[in-house]
Protein backbone atom coordinates (compact mmCIF):
# COMPACT_ATOMS: atom_id res chain seq x y z
CA UNK A 1 0.00 0.00 0.00
CA UNK A 2 1.42 3.37 -1.07
CA UNK A 3 1.46 6.05 1.62
CA UNK A 4 0.27 9.54 0.68
CA UNK A 5 3.25 11.94 0.38
CA UNK A 6 3.91 14.18 3.36
CA UNK A 7 3.39 17.34 1.29
CA UNK A 8 -0.11 16.14 0.48
CA UNK A 9 -0.91 15.04 4.05
CA UNK A 10 -0.10 18.44 5.56
CA UNK A 11 -1.57 20.53 2.73
CA UNK A 12 -3.70 23.39 4.18
CA UNK A 13 -7.46 22.94 3.75
CA UNK A 14 -8.61 26.39 4.89
CA UNK A 15 -7.53 29.98 4.49
CA UNK A 16 -6.50 30.11 8.18
CA UNK A 17 -4.09 27.21 7.68
CA UNK A 18 -2.57 28.71 4.53
CA UNK A 19 0.85 30.38 4.87
CA UNK A 20 2.08 33.29 2.75
CA UNK A 21 0.77 35.18 -0.31
CA UNK A 22 -0.62 37.87 2.00
CA UNK A 23 -0.93 40.25 -0.95
CA UNK A 24 -3.67 37.93 -2.24
CA UNK A 25 -5.23 36.32 0.83
CA UNK A 26 -4.52 38.84 3.59
CA UNK A 27 -7.31 40.95 5.09
CA UNK A 28 -9.03 43.03 2.41
CA UNK A 29 -7.06 41.41 -0.43
CA UNK A 30 -8.77 40.10 -3.60
CA UNK A 31 -8.71 36.34 -3.05
CA UNK A 32 -9.58 36.74 0.62
CA UNK A 33 -12.66 38.76 -0.34
CA UNK A 34 -13.58 36.18 -3.00
CA UNK A 35 -13.35 33.40 -0.41
CA UNK A 36 -15.37 35.25 2.21
CA UNK A 37 -18.08 36.51 -0.14
CA UNK A 38 -18.13 33.38 -2.33
CA UNK A 39 -17.50 35.20 -5.59
CA UNK A 40 -17.50 32.83 -8.57
CA UNK A 41 -15.09 33.87 -11.32
CA UNK A 42 -12.28 32.46 -13.46
CA UNK A 43 -8.69 33.32 -12.68
CA UNK A 44 -5.08 32.35 -13.34
CA UNK A 45 -2.42 31.73 -10.69
CA UNK A 46 1.04 32.62 -11.99
CA UNK A 47 4.12 31.81 -9.96
CA UNK A 48 7.11 29.51 -9.46
CA UNK A 49 6.74 25.86 -8.35
CA UNK A 50 5.73 25.01 -4.80
CA UNK A 51 4.16 28.32 -3.75
CA UNK A 52 0.58 27.18 -3.13
CA UNK A 53 -1.21 27.40 -6.49
CA UNK A 54 -2.97 24.04 -6.18
CA UNK A 55 -3.69 24.59 -2.50
CA UNK A 56 -5.31 27.98 -3.12
CA UNK A 57 -7.43 26.55 -5.93
CA UNK A 58 -8.72 23.78 -3.65
CA UNK A 59 -9.45 26.19 -0.79
CA UNK A 60 -11.35 28.45 -3.19
CA UNK A 61 -13.43 25.59 -4.65
CA UNK A 62 -14.19 24.27 -1.17
CA UNK A 63 -15.36 27.70 -0.02
CA UNK A 64 -17.94 27.70 -2.84
CA UNK A 65 -18.99 24.08 -2.23
CA UNK A 66 -18.15 23.56 -5.91
CA UNK A 67 -17.46 20.34 -7.78
CA UNK A 68 -13.76 20.59 -8.42
CA UNK A 69 -12.03 18.82 -11.29
CA UNK A 70 -8.24 18.74 -11.50
CA UNK A 71 -6.45 18.19 -14.79
CA UNK A 72 -2.86 18.57 -15.91
CA UNK A 73 -2.50 20.24 -19.30
CA UNK A 74 0.47 17.94 -19.97
CA UNK A 75 -1.81 14.91 -20.35
CA UNK A 76 -5.37 16.27 -20.61
CA UNK A 77 -7.24 16.94 -23.85
CA UNK A 78 -10.61 17.94 -25.27
CA UNK A 79 -12.24 14.64 -24.28
CA UNK A 80 -11.46 15.32 -20.62
CA UNK A 81 -13.15 18.72 -20.89
CA UNK A 82 -16.20 17.15 -22.60
CA UNK A 83 -16.64 14.67 -19.74
CA UNK A 84 -16.66 17.50 -17.20
CA UNK A 85 -19.17 19.51 -19.24
CA UNK A 86 -21.54 16.55 -19.56
CA UNK A 87 -21.44 15.59 -15.89
CA UNK A 88 -24.56 16.56 -13.93
CA UNK A 89 -23.65 18.36 -10.69
CA UNK A 90 -27.07 19.79 -9.95
CA UNK A 91 -26.86 23.32 -8.58
CA UNK A 92 -23.19 23.04 -7.62
CA UNK A 93 -20.81 25.03 -9.87
CA UNK A 94 -18.06 23.26 -11.78
CA UNK A 95 -14.56 24.50 -11.03
CA UNK A 96 -11.81 23.22 -13.32
CA UNK A 97 -8.28 23.48 -11.99
CA UNK A 98 -5.98 23.19 -15.01
CA UNK A 99 -2.39 22.79 -13.90
CA UNK A 100 0.36 23.94 -16.29
CA UNK A 101 -2.22 25.68 -18.48
CA UNK A 102 0.67 26.97 -20.61
CA UNK A 103 0.97 23.40 -21.98
CA UNK A 104 -2.52 23.63 -23.55
CA UNK A 105 -2.09 24.55 -27.22
CA UNK A 106 -4.13 27.22 -29.00
CA UNK A 107 -6.72 24.76 -30.33
CA UNK A 108 -7.31 23.30 -26.87
CA UNK A 109 -7.64 26.75 -25.34
CA UNK A 110 -10.05 27.77 -28.12
CA UNK A 111 -12.16 24.70 -27.31
CA UNK A 112 -12.27 25.63 -23.61
CA UNK A 113 -13.12 29.31 -24.21
CA UNK A 114 -16.91 29.18 -24.84
CA UNK A 115 -17.52 27.09 -21.70
CA UNK A 116 -15.58 29.56 -19.58
CA UNK A 117 -17.30 32.48 -21.28
CA UNK A 118 -20.78 31.05 -20.68
CA UNK A 119 -20.03 30.09 -17.06
CA UNK A 120 -20.50 26.35 -17.62
CA UNK A 121 -16.98 25.98 -16.21
CA UNK A 122 -15.19 28.26 -13.78
CA UNK A 123 -11.53 28.00 -14.72
CA UNK A 124 -8.56 28.21 -12.38
CA UNK A 125 -5.38 27.93 -14.41
CA UNK A 126 -1.96 27.47 -12.83
CA UNK A 127 1.23 28.35 -14.65
CA UNK A 128 4.91 29.02 -14.06
CA UNK A 129 5.06 30.95 -17.34
CA UNK A 130 3.88 34.47 -18.21
CA UNK A 131 0.19 34.13 -19.15
CA UNK A 132 0.54 37.05 -21.58
CA UNK A 133 2.60 34.79 -23.81
CA UNK A 134 1.03 31.40 -23.08
CA UNK A 135 -2.73 32.00 -22.82
CA UNK A 136 -4.77 33.13 -25.84
CA UNK A 137 -6.04 36.70 -25.57
CA UNK A 138 -9.80 35.88 -25.50
CA UNK A 139 -9.33 33.41 -22.63
CA UNK A 140 -6.91 35.70 -20.80
CA UNK A 141 -9.39 38.59 -21.00
CA UNK A 142 -11.99 36.46 -19.19
CA UNK A 143 -9.70 35.61 -16.28
CA UNK A 144 -8.13 37.67 -13.54
CA UNK A 145 -4.41 37.04 -13.11
CA UNK A 146 -2.97 36.64 -9.61
CA UNK A 147 0.82 36.57 -9.21
CA UNK A 148 2.24 34.35 -6.48
CA UNK A 149 5.71 34.82 -4.98
CA UNK A 150 8.31 32.47 -3.54
CA UNK A 151 7.84 31.89 0.18
CA UNK A 152 10.01 34.02 2.44
CA UNK A 153 12.48 32.53 4.92
CA UNK A 154 10.07 33.00 7.83
CA UNK A 155 7.13 31.56 5.87
CA UNK A 156 9.21 28.50 4.98
CA UNK A 157 10.00 27.98 8.67
CA UNK A 158 6.28 28.01 9.47
CA UNK A 159 5.62 25.48 6.69
CA UNK A 160 8.47 23.20 7.83
CA UNK A 161 7.07 23.33 11.39
CA UNK A 162 3.84 21.78 10.06
CA UNK A 163 5.75 18.57 9.19
CA UNK A 164 6.47 18.01 12.91
CA UNK A 165 9.85 16.55 11.95
CA UNK A 166 12.75 17.48 14.21
CA UNK A 167 15.38 19.65 12.51
CA UNK A 168 18.08 21.90 13.98
CA UNK A 169 18.39 25.57 13.02
CA UNK A 170 21.51 25.15 10.86
CA UNK A 171 19.97 22.33 8.83
CA UNK A 172 16.69 24.20 8.50
CA UNK A 173 18.43 27.34 7.20
CA UNK A 174 20.38 25.27 4.66
CA UNK A 175 17.21 23.48 3.53
CA UNK A 176 15.37 26.77 3.06
CA UNK A 177 18.22 28.20 0.99
CA UNK A 178 18.42 25.04 -1.14
CA UNK A 179 14.65 25.05 -1.72
CA UNK A 180 14.54 28.57 -3.21
CA UNK A 181 11.13 29.34 -1.73
CA UNK A 182 9.60 26.07 -2.99
CA UNK A 183 7.65 24.54 -0.10
CA UNK A 184 6.98 21.24 -1.87
CA UNK A 185 10.67 20.76 -2.54
CA UNK A 186 11.55 21.43 1.11
CA UNK A 187 8.90 19.04 2.45
CA UNK A 188 9.88 16.31 -0.03
CA UNK A 189 13.53 16.67 0.99
CA UNK A 190 12.62 16.42 4.66
CA UNK A 191 10.47 13.36 4.09
CA UNK A 192 13.15 11.60 2.00
CA UNK A 193 15.90 12.40 4.50
CA UNK A 194 13.79 11.14 7.41
CA UNK A 195 13.00 7.91 5.53
CA UNK A 196 16.64 7.31 4.57
CA UNK A 197 18.53 8.41 7.67
CA UNK A 198 16.04 8.87 10.50
CA UNK A 199 17.70 11.91 12.05
CA UNK A 200 17.57 15.03 9.90
CA UNK A 201 21.05 16.55 9.95
CA UNK A 202 22.85 18.85 7.54
CA UNK A 203 24.99 15.95 6.26
CA UNK A 204 21.92 13.75 5.79
CA UNK A 205 20.10 16.50 3.87
CA UNK A 206 23.06 16.99 1.53
CA UNK A 207 23.35 13.25 0.91
CA UNK A 208 19.64 13.04 0.14
CA UNK A 209 19.80 15.99 -2.24
CA UNK A 210 22.70 14.42 -4.13
CA UNK A 211 20.91 11.08 -4.52
CA UNK A 212 17.64 12.71 -5.59
CA UNK A 213 18.98 15.12 -8.20
CA UNK A 214 18.48 13.13 -11.40
CA UNK A 215 15.05 11.91 -10.37
CA UNK A 216 14.17 15.49 -9.48
CA UNK A 217 15.24 16.77 -12.89
CA UNK A 218 13.12 14.21 -14.71
CA UNK A 219 10.07 15.71 -13.03
CA UNK A 220 11.02 19.10 -14.47
CA UNK A 221 11.19 20.82 -11.07
CA UNK A 222 14.88 21.72 -11.27
CA UNK A 223 14.53 23.80 -14.40
CA UNK A 224 15.88 27.02 -12.86
CA UNK A 225 19.27 25.44 -12.11
CA UNK A 226 19.38 23.60 -15.42
CA UNK A 227 18.44 26.56 -17.58
CA UNK A 228 21.08 28.63 -15.76
CA UNK A 229 23.73 26.03 -16.68
CA UNK A 230 22.32 25.95 -20.22
CA UNK A 231 22.65 29.71 -20.71
CA UNK A 232 26.09 29.89 -19.12
CA UNK A 233 27.36 27.06 -21.34
CA UNK A 234 26.24 28.93 -24.49
CA UNK A 235 27.80 32.12 -23.09
CA UNK A 236 31.11 30.30 -22.62
CA UNK A 237 30.88 29.03 -26.24
CA UNK A 238 30.75 25.40 -25.08
CA UNK A 239 28.26 23.66 -27.39
CA UNK A 240 28.85 20.22 -25.81
CA UNK A 241 27.80 21.42 -22.37
CA UNK A 242 24.91 23.45 -23.80
CA UNK A 243 23.59 20.43 -25.72
CA UNK A 244 23.86 18.27 -22.60
CA UNK A 245 21.77 20.70 -20.53
CA UNK A 246 19.34 21.03 -23.42
CA UNK A 247 18.94 17.24 -23.44
CA UNK A 248 18.33 17.25 -19.68
CA UNK A 249 15.56 19.83 -20.04
CA UNK A 250 13.97 18.06 -23.00
CA UNK A 251 14.04 14.68 -21.25
CA UNK A 252 12.61 16.24 -18.08
CA UNK A 253 9.63 17.41 -20.12
CA UNK A 254 10.48 21.13 -20.01
CA UNK A 255 8.24 23.31 -22.15
CA UNK A 256 10.11 23.71 -25.48
CA UNK A 257 8.79 27.27 -25.86
CA UNK A 258 10.38 28.17 -22.52
CA UNK A 259 13.74 26.92 -23.84
CA UNK A 260 13.31 28.68 -27.20
CA UNK A 261 12.31 31.94 -25.50
CA UNK A 262 15.52 31.89 -23.45
CA UNK A 263 17.46 31.41 -26.68
CA UNK A 264 15.81 34.47 -28.25
CA UNK A 265 16.81 36.55 -25.22
CA UNK A 266 20.35 35.12 -25.31
CA UNK A 267 20.75 36.02 -28.99
CA UNK A 268 20.44 39.74 -28.19
CA UNK A 269 21.86 39.79 -24.68
CA UNK A 270 25.05 37.79 -25.25
CA UNK A 271 25.66 37.72 -29.01
CA UNK A 272 24.14 41.02 -30.03
CA UNK A 273 26.12 43.09 -32.50
CA UNK A 274 28.85 40.46 -32.98
CA UNK A 275 26.53 38.31 -35.09
CA UNK A 276 23.10 39.92 -35.64
CA UNK A 277 21.84 36.86 -37.55
CA UNK A 278 21.75 35.02 -34.21
CA UNK A 279 18.45 36.74 -33.41
CA UNK A 280 17.07 35.63 -36.77
CA UNK A 281 18.07 32.02 -36.08
CA UNK A 282 16.70 32.10 -32.51
CA UNK A 283 13.36 33.48 -33.71
CA UNK A 284 13.23 30.84 -36.45
CA UNK A 285 13.82 28.13 -33.81
CA UNK A 286 11.02 29.56 -31.66
CA UNK A 287 8.65 29.50 -34.63
CA UNK A 288 9.72 25.94 -35.51
CA UNK A 289 9.03 24.85 -31.93
CA UNK A 290 5.54 26.37 -32.09
CA UNK A 291 4.84 24.68 -35.41
CA UNK A 292 6.42 21.24 -34.88
CA UNK A 293 6.17 20.48 -31.17
CA UNK A 294 7.72 17.55 -29.33
CA UNK A 295 9.43 15.23 -30.01
CA UNK A 296 10.79 16.51 -33.35
CA UNK A 297 11.24 20.14 -32.24
CA UNK A 298 14.12 18.94 -30.03
CA UNK A 299 16.09 18.75 -33.30
CA UNK A 300 15.29 22.41 -34.03
CA UNK A 301 16.38 23.36 -30.51
CA UNK A 302 19.66 21.44 -30.91
CA UNK A 303 20.30 23.18 -34.24
CA UNK A 304 19.77 26.60 -32.66
CA UNK A 305 21.82 25.82 -29.54
CA UNK A 306 24.79 24.66 -31.62
CA UNK A 307 24.64 27.90 -33.64
CA UNK A 308 24.27 30.22 -30.64
CA UNK A 309 27.02 28.51 -28.64
CA UNK A 310 29.41 28.77 -31.59
CA UNK A 311 28.60 32.42 -32.38
CA UNK A 312 30.89 35.32 -31.44
CA UNK A 313 29.77 37.11 -28.29
CA UNK A 314 29.22 40.83 -27.72
CA UNK A 315 27.24 42.14 -24.75
CA UNK A 316 27.87 45.81 -25.56
CA UNK A 317 24.31 46.68 -26.62
CA UNK A 318 22.88 44.92 -23.55
CA UNK A 319 25.34 46.62 -21.19
CA UNK A 320 24.76 49.99 -22.88
CA UNK A 321 21.03 49.64 -22.29
CA UNK A 322 21.64 48.72 -18.61
CA UNK A 323 23.79 51.87 -18.15
CA UNK A 324 21.14 54.00 -19.85
CA UNK A 325 18.49 52.46 -17.59
CA UNK A 326 20.62 53.29 -14.54
CA UNK A 327 20.73 56.95 -15.64
CA UNK A 328 16.96 57.01 -16.13
CA UNK A 329 16.49 55.74 -12.56
CA UNK A 330 19.13 58.12 -11.19
CA UNK A 331 18.08 61.33 -12.96
CA UNK A 332 14.40 60.75 -13.66
CA UNK A 333 12.78 62.45 -16.67
CA UNK A 334 15.45 64.91 -17.73
CA UNK A 335 14.28 67.71 -20.09
CA UNK A 336 14.51 66.60 -23.73
CA UNK A 337 16.48 69.06 -25.92
CA UNK A 338 14.10 71.54 -27.59
CA UNK A 339 15.42 70.82 -31.07
CA UNK A 340 14.15 67.22 -31.06
CA UNK A 341 10.81 67.77 -29.34
CA UNK A 342 7.65 67.12 -31.30
CA UNK A 343 5.97 70.35 -32.53
CA UNK A 344 2.42 69.53 -33.76
CA UNK A 345 0.98 73.01 -33.01
CA UNK A 346 1.93 76.60 -33.87
CA UNK A 347 2.19 77.47 -30.18
CA UNK A 348 4.75 74.76 -29.60
CA UNK A 349 6.76 75.98 -32.57
CA UNK A 350 6.63 79.53 -31.22
CA UNK A 351 8.12 78.52 -27.89
CA UNK A 352 10.96 76.63 -29.54
CA UNK A 353 9.83 73.04 -29.99
CA UNK A 354 11.71 71.55 -32.95
CA UNK A 355 13.75 74.73 -33.51
CA UNK A 356 17.06 74.26 -35.39
CA UNK A 357 16.44 70.55 -35.83
CA UNK A 358 19.03 68.86 -38.07
CA UNK A 359 18.35 65.31 -39.14
CA UNK A 360 21.98 64.22 -39.35
CA UNK A 361 23.59 66.38 -36.67
CA UNK A 362 26.66 65.12 -34.85
CA UNK A 363 25.77 67.13 -31.75
CA UNK A 364 24.65 65.05 -28.77
CA UNK A 365 20.88 64.67 -28.56
CA UNK A 366 20.99 63.60 -24.92
CA UNK A 367 19.56 65.84 -22.18
CA UNK A 368 22.01 68.52 -20.99
CA UNK A 369 22.71 66.85 -17.63
CA UNK A 370 24.13 63.75 -19.34
CA UNK A 371 25.13 65.32 -22.66
CA UNK A 372 28.55 63.69 -22.81
CA UNK A 373 27.54 60.20 -21.70
CA UNK A 374 28.71 57.26 -23.85
CA UNK A 375 26.72 54.08 -23.44
CA UNK A 376 27.75 52.12 -26.52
Amino acid sequence: MCMEPLASRIRPRTRDEFVGQEHLVGAGKPLRIALEEKHLFSFLLWGPPGVGKTTLARIYARSLDACMYELSAVSAGKDDIRKIIKEDTGERPKVLFLDEIHRFNKAQQDFLLPYVESGVITLIGATTENPSFEVIAPLLSRCRVFVLHEFSHEEMKRIIARTRLKIDDESQDWLIEASNGDARQAITMLEATHALYGDITLTALKETLQSQFLRYDKKGEDHYNTVSAFIKSMRASQPNAALYYLARMVNAGEDPKFIARRMVIFASEDIGLAQPTALVVANAVFRAVETVGYPECAINLAHGVSYLAGAKKDRSSYEAYMHATADVKKHGNLPIPMSIRNAPTDLMKEIGYGKDYEAYTKESLLPDAIKNKKYL
